[in-house]
């Protein structure tokens, strides 16, 4: 290919991805870059090489200008619609449309020839579908979202290239999943299911979206187990673990029945070597395992705070020490009592147990278990104990800390707001937490826990007041990614409203899209393959499904309302109270139509107790107040009456996971977080993406802002508003997730938790090195009655000196004291986030760069998002 040739073929590109964005990039900067990428190329580059260097160029210019970002996905579209159906996509939308149809039916075939798909794949009316396919909606997509699709969801052949069109993906993962349905309406819910899936409203989790359809769907999120205290079952452990992270689950561990160091073990007379060599097996064995061949295993491994070996266990991520007592790929988790948090309140001591001396402690909570461990404190003072160790609560509290600033682990979650709100209460106890410490199943020898999840996009659900009275087509959306139109056409820029409109959240479609959305979710429980009998076991009695959310910063910024503020509180409580509501009531209605699940006699459902009244039982069992709102605002009466005549179909109904990968298909901000910064790059298993805040761009241009300076002094600030001159309340409306005090975002966490009856994976942005900071933060997230806490996100020593965050907001945790010291690890590197050092798993905040820019990693646990 001469460089003739290469200039006309790049001017093309160049022309159709820029129409509707000229004033970005306009006809002389266009010139500049088709030279630039002249020179990229080289005589006999191939369209491949060409729409490559093209893309490369436009992602680079992204922070320059989010439109480049639309431009990059129009000319990344192109080129993968070229390579799957052999031309360019005509411009003429019927011959698009078309194409699209024809590409459909033949990529349906491809999959049954190669025995990728369900032969009931090819007993649907093929060109039904195929009418029902929306080729615009591919404009929903962003770059990232595109690229992150090729690389690992479209389906393919071994060694091949994908052969899925972005619209015929959704499709298939619809059909995928309305197989369940009776073959009279299959058609039609995989049409509804498609609806809901291409609008970007609902998505399910990654392994659903991997595997629906196909010969093996394996459909689940994440399985729990606990390990029993026998060499044989720790070995069986090990196997299930392995066939369970084959087929891309993720795996949360419960260690605690294991014995200590030092435990007699009677059958050999010998002494035990305690969990920690069990764990760095179990460490190596997940490690060694590709799920699905598309990502590494992923496990975390759950201990109780009671333990004998759970000094050893905060220790297992260090840097330094005997590494055959360092397990640097796995996550770990402290499984705290509530009693433990008294003592340390008390500044009292605490008993340190092994297992096999004291059996109850594993499978109580509450005032129970209070009474337990106080009667087996007497008996180890009574000397009538082999082994035990008293220690100072606050002091092993402080060290649980260091340890968790130094390496990220272990993640704190609480044992008794698990159990005591659980609704499974009647059949077993809650004994660990999931990969992302957002499921909250029993499990037992017998059982291994299932989560299946998905999650509605917030932000697709906000429409502008001055919309039409009925609320719009989801082409209408406030959202509308990459900025529709009424029209329907998906345009360049952004959707912020006229004059700086706030949208608000539409309960009406956001009903519509749960309703939907339950309906897919209880399909899988029954399609799903199980790749262990107690894991199917326990999800066939149960039926626990988890509907979460996503977009909740986006939704916020669209609704004008700054993430530290009240309103912020309320907009919280109202999207939690429309998730619970919605997720309960449908699976009420679902029981009615199929059956309530087999273990829904007893539950908590059964004896009238939702979410928001176990608030009640969980101060009750601590003698103090829950300082959370739940006033009902909703019909609550109606779900009532409804689980009281038909029963619920599913013994757990909600919970919000990580969705770091999901997010990113559907352009939106990952669960509940906080947006991590308004400019930096995002670093994940597809690549490194730079990625802009829109809406505040969109907003610096209204005021006549936008340009090299105010580019210039975001990246100096990392991406925070700093210095710039914003008016109004835009400098707090575009606050990063380390400029928002953390205990406030544990205070939306624990307003939307009073409506989920499983939890919520509560990343911890944490901007200070201040050790009584943390402990407040952790305190805090325990008075407040949250079940799990998951990564602790830290900035780097330059990045704190350039944080805008107003310490002063701090000034009342002072008076706690305690801290931690940091220890010599922290003290090597102050400030940062330590984890980083040892885990690829971690957002190196203020760590590594790109390009000047901060860096953040998704997390590969990516089974739940």
């Amino acid at each position: 290919m001469s460089t003739t040739t290469h200039d006309t073929a790049v001017r093309d590109l160049l022309d159709r991805a820029r129409e509707g964005n000229e004033d970005v990039l306009d006809a002389d900067e266009r010139d500049r870059l088709v030279a630039e990428i002249e020179r990229a190329l080289y005589d006999g580059a191939d369209a491949d090489e060409v729409a490559e260097a093209t893309v490369d160029a436009l992602t680079a210019r992204i922070e320059r200008d989010p439109a480049y970002d639309a431009m990059a996905a129009r000319v990344a579209r192109e080129d993968y619609v070229r390579r799957v159906t052999g031309e360019r996509p005509p411009d003429d939308e019927g011959e698009l449309a078309a194409a699209y149809r024809d590409s459909f039916r033949e990529a349906i075939d491809r999959g049954l020839g190669a025995e990728l798909l369900d032969e009931r794949m090819g007993e649907y009316d093929l060109d039904r579908l195929a009418e029902a396919l929306e080729p615009a909606r591919d404009e929903l997509f962003e770059y990232t979202a595109l690229d992150t699709l090729e690389q690992r969801y479209y389906l393919r052949e071994p060694d091949s290239e994908p052969f899925e069109l972005p619209q015929v993906f959704w499709m298939r993962v619809a059909m995928g999943v309305a197989l369940r349905e009776d073959e009279s309406e299959r058609a039609a819910r995989a049409e509804e299911f498609y609806e809901v899936l291409s609008t970007l409203r609902f998505v399910h989790s990654t392994p659903t979206l991997f595997h629906a359809g196909t010969t093996h769907p394996q459909l689940s999120s994440c399985y729990l187990t606990t390990v029993p205290d026998d060499l044989e079952g720790i070995f069986e452990a090990y196997k299930e673990h392995a066939k369970l992270s084959k087929w891309s689950g993720g795996l949360g561990n419960d260690w605690t029945p294991l014995r200590a160091d030092g435990a007699l073990v009677s059958s050999t007379g010998v002494e035990s070597t305690g969990t920690v060599p069990f764990l760095k097996i179990s460490n190596d064995v997940t490690g060694a395992i590709n799920r699905s061949g598309k990502r590494r295993g992923a496990a975390a491994a759950y201990l109780e705070a009671w333990h004998l070996d759970f000094p050893s266990f905060i220790d297992l991520r260090r840097n330094t020490g005997d590494e055959r007592r360092r397990t640097h790929d796995m996550n770990t988790a402290a499984w705290v009592p509530d009693l433990f948090m008294k003592r340390v309140e008390a500044d009292a001591e605490w008993t340190l147990f092994s297992p096999d001396e004291v059996p109850e402690l594993h499978g109580t909570y509450g005032e129970e278990f209070e009474e337990l461990y106080e009667k087996y404190e007497e008996a180890a003072k009574n000397g009538e104990l082999r082994q035990y160790e008293t220690v100072d609560a606050s002091e092993l509290w402080r060290e649980t800390l260091t340890r968790l600033f130094e390496t990220g682990h272990p993640w704190i979650t609480f044992k008794d707001p698990c159990n005591v709100r659980s609704p499974q209460d009647h059949v077993g106890v809650v004994n660990s937490s999931n990969l992302c410490t957002e499921i909250t199943l029993n499990t037992s020898e017998e059982e291994t826990a299932v989560c299946n999840l998905g999650s509605v996009n917030l932000a697709r659900h906000m429409t502008f007041r001055g919309d039409a009275e009925a609320h719009p087509a989801p082409d209408d959306v406030a959202v509308a990614a990459r900025g529709d139109g009424a029209d329907g056409d998906a345009g360049g820029g952004v959707a912020v409203g006229v004059d700086g409109e706030a949208a608000e959240l539409d309960a009406e479609l956001f009903a519509d899209t749960s309703e939907t959305a339950m309906r897919m979710l209880d399909n899988v429980v029954d399609l799903n393959f199980y790749p262990t009998e107690k894991a199917e076991r326990s999800n066939t009695r149960h039926r626990p499904i988890g509907l979460g959310m996503m977009g909740f910063h986006e939704a916020l910024q669209l609704a004008r309302v700054p993430m530290n503020s009240e309103r912020a509180l309320e907009f919280a409580g109202r999207a939690g109270e429309l998730l619970g509501y919605h997720a309960i009531d449908n699976s009420a209605k679902l029981a009615a139509e199929r059956g309530a699940y087999d273990s829904f006699e007893g539950s908590k459902w059964d004896r009238d107790l939702l979410p928001q009244d176990t608030l009640d039982l969980l101060a009750e069992e601590r003698g103090r107040e829950v300082p959370v709102a739940r006033e009902e605002t909703l019909e609550w009466d109606t779900v009532r009456e409804r689980i009281a005549e038909h029963g619920m179909r599913n013994s757990n109904t909600t919970a919000v996971a990580p969705t770091a990968t999901i997010s990113t298909i559907a352009g939106t901000s990952p669960s509940i977080e906080p947006l991590y910064s308004n400019l930096y790059v995002k670093s994940n298993m597809s690549g490194d993406f730079t990625v802009v805040n829109e809406r505040l761009v969109a907003d610096l241009k209204a005021e006549g802002q936008w340009g090299s300076e105010a580019l210039d002094r975001l990246k100096y600030h990392d991406g925070a508003v700093g210095d710039l001159d914003l008016p109004g309340e835009l400098s707090d409306l575009y606050r990063g997730a380390f400029e928002i005090d953390p205990r406030h975002q544990l205070r939306l966490t624990a307003r939307r938790g009073a409506w989920i009856d499983q939890s919520q994976s509560h990343n911890v942005f944490f901007p200070s090195t201040d050790g009584s900071l943390l402990d407040d933060v952790y305190r805090t997230a325990w008075d407040l009655g949250l079940k799990t806490t998951y990564y602790l996100r830290t900035l780097g020593a330059s990045s704190i000196e350039q944080s805008t965050l107003d310490m002063a907001e701090y000034d009342d945790t002072q008076s706690r004291g305690g801290g931690f010291d940091g220890g010599d690890e922290a003290d090597d590197e102050p400030g940062g986030d330590a984890e980083a050092a040892a885990d690829d798993e971690s957002d190196e905040s203020g760590g590594n760069r790109v390009d000047g820019l901060p860096t953040v990693e998704d997390p590969t646990c990516d089974a739940c998002q």
